[in-house]
């Protein structure tokens, strides 16, 4: 691969293949001495953790790490987390992984010197003004994913492990330093995980575009988020060394963070309900889910559809779109239906609540009232 590039925006990002090697250098940079890594457990014992460790320990910073992740974090994983980074004296942390690690990673250090509980800073008003900026440490962000883009997000989702509940803790300071953007990390992921988190992206573009709220910048970010998904995600799933098409992912899977600024919508209002019950797949529940939001929102959003399908080269408008989402959820073995992961009917109510207090449900461009919202978990199921 021959694409390499520094960006300052949102962040200093470092793309290219290979870029894993400056992590020393980065580390410095950003004033870090005694890094903490963080990653979930299923990084943890792999061969590009281990290559990660063995640069911190080279450049002098030691091969501290915690794993202790679970697929959606909560509360537990980040207190936990936070004794490790207070028992080792570290300073500063290298959120490693996909959107578990990567998320835990911001959150911890965010919250290493914070004397108010975590939830006193989820995203609503102007709660982050709570946090003491000056004890957030420095952070340096790993992705080995192309997905959530948490890289480039000023946020962190924590579930409540009382209440089962998806929280959105949000601070500027949480957006990391130094992203390491490195396609050669992704290069492991399995088919399942490339094409959750791949159309985890495209979601995000989708839903930011289709999003009423007023934000051109995050629009034109969106479409574009979208063609590179539309173009690369078939080729990474189809070989996983195609080290070029990764590099598409990862620079989507960001511009997909950098877009939902905009807002989301029903289809990451239901997933996240569904994942705090059942702990799915996050992306690969977005999959299932989205076909039956598109559906629901067309009246709303069919003039914005038929500008994707003239930029993305897709025939006969909305239905084409309809069609084009159907094809390429059936290639990359997507789920038919949210019952093939283990979702009941037992629990609609339930879910149906937390989705609709989601923030997410704000931005859907049909209003989501309990009887639609209901109507679409029965549809997904």
């Amino acid at each position: 691969m021959t694409l390499s590039a520094n960006w300052s925006y949102p962040t200093d990002i470092r793309f290219g293949a290979g870029r894993i090697a400056e992590l020393g250098e980065c580390c410095a940079e950003a004033g870090i001495k005694r890094p903490l890594l963080v990653t979930d457990r299923g990084l943890a014992n792999l061969p590009i953790t281990q290559q990660t460790l063995d640069l911190m320990e080279q450049a002098g910073l030691g091969r501290a790490m915690f794993s202790d992740v679970d697929p959606n974090p909560t509360e537990i994983n980040m207190e936990a987390g936070r004794h490790v980074f207070h028992d080792g004296n570290h300073d500063g942390v290298i959120a490693f992984g996909g959107g578990s690690g990567l998320d835990l990673g911001k959150l911890l250090a965010f919250m290493a010197g914070q004397t108010r509980p975590v939830w006193d800073f989820e995203d609503i008003g102007d709660w982050w003004k709570r946090a003491d900026a000056d004890v957030i440490a420095p952070i340096i962000a790993v992705p080995t994913t192309a997905g959530t883009g948490s890289e480039v997000g000023r946020a962190s989702v924590i579930v409540n492990s009382q209440t089962h509940v998806k929280k959105i803790i949000f601070h500027p300071r949480i957006l990391p330093s130094i992203v390491i953007s490195d396609p050669e990390l992704t290069i492991g992921m399995p088919p399942f995980i490339t094409a959750g988190t791949g159309m985890d992206a495209f979601i995000h573009c989708f839903e930011a575009f289709c999003s009423p709220h007023f934000h051109p910048m995050s629009q034109g970010i969106a479409l574009e988020g979208m063609r590179l998904v539309k173009e690369n995600l078939p080729r990474v799933y189809a070989d996983a060394a195609d080290i070029e098409a990764r590099g598409q992912m990862l620079v989507a899977a960001a511009m997909g963070a950098v877009a939902f600024q905009k807002g989301l919508g029903a289809t990451h209002a239901v997933s996240h309900s569904v994942g705090a019950i059942y702990n799915t797949h996050h992306g690969m529940t977005n999959a299932v889910v989205l076909p039956s939001v598109i559906t629901m929102n067309r009246p709303a959003i069919e003039n914005r559809v038929d500008d994707i399908t003239r930029y993305l080269g897709i025939a006969n408008g909305f239905d084409g779109f309809t069609q084009f989402i159907m094809t390429l959820r059936e290639s990359l073995g997507v789920p038919e239906r949210l019952r093939d992961m283990g979702v009941g009917t037992d629990r609609i109510e339930e879910m149906t609540k937390m989705a609709l207090a989601d923030p997410s449900a704000g931005g859907n461009p049909v209003k989501m009232t309990a009887e639609n919202t209901r109507a679409l978990f029965e549809a997904c199921i």
